[in-house]
């Protein structure tokens, strides 16, 4: 199993970038973690070249596409994500039909050095990512105080806190895990849906050259992935605004 590592931070001693790294030292054998470099590379946004995009955003939507999963460490900049992490985030997610976080196993982690861990960064990412169709663990691991925090490795120091990462890695890996066991199966049924989608259509009144009921596609069989996309992508967003509602709620209680 792949696990790409994103660090929202192009700073050389940043606590996201240790902290991103040392989870490798908490995967279990047979599961890699591999880090994007290239963050600092990509150029700000700009639609007009969604459909041939710099080489950095290449690299970024080929990393994230060969990934099993997707974990993204973020600061907190004015109470919200860094502008290059949004930014690389808006190149991924266009054009919509194809971005590689469709489904995407995804979860973030933060760090901070004020007294709050990034928490509110954290929930804008999840919020982000739910939006573009990944499926988001729903966990925050906010890390306050990070130069005293972080230990020499870039693990937390505390046990609670190295625990909640250790959570987040496994239900991360449990939703990888899932993902490839459900692709494997529908590789599996593949041959026989398309014995059966002939067999159908041979016996459709389109073959038999009568009139075609809405709904189906040129080869008469209806688009069904299509439909589970939307459907997918339609709760993922359900699931963004959700959340931003409890950050709301959560700051007017503050």
């Amino acid at each position: 199993m792949r696990i790409l590592g994103i660090s929202g931070s192009l700073r050389r001693d940043s606590h996201n970038s240790r902290l991103l790294a040392a989870t490798a030292a908490l995967l279990p054998e047979g599961v890699e973690l591999v880090l994007f470099d290239q963050l600092d590379a990509i150029p700000p946004f700009n639609e007009d070249d969604e459909h041939e995009p710099p080489p950095a955003v290449a690299a970024l939507k080929d990393a994230i596409a060969r990934a099993d999963a997707v974990l993204i460490a973020t600061p907190e900049y004015n109470a919200s994500i860094p502008g290059v992490l949004k930014n690389a985030l808006d190149w991924v997610s266009r054009p919509l039909a194809s971005t590689p976080l469709t489904g995407k196993p995804a979860a973030v982690i933060g760090a901070s050095t004020s007294l709050f861990g990034a928490v509110w960064a954290q929930a804008e990412l999840r919020k982000v990512l739910s939006t573009i169709g990944a499926r988001v663990v729903d966990r925050e691991l906010p890390i306050p105080q990070a130069d005293e925090a972080l230990g020499a490795d870039g693990l937390p120091l505390e046990r609670d806190a190295l625990e909640s990462l250790s959570a987040t890695l496994d239900e991360l890996r449990e939703l990888a895990d899932g993902r490839r066991a459900a692709a494997a199966l529908g590789r599996r049924r593949a041959p026989r849906l398309r014995s059966a989608r002939v067999r159908a259509a041979a016996h459709s009144p389109v073959a038999a050259g009568g009139a075609s009921l809405g709904g189906a596609s040129p080869s008469g069989a209806y688009t069904l992935g299509a439909s589970k996309e939307i459907a997918q992508l339609a709760l993922s967003v359900l699931r963004g605004l959700a959340r931003r509602l409890r950050c709301l709620r959560a700051r007017a209680t503050e």
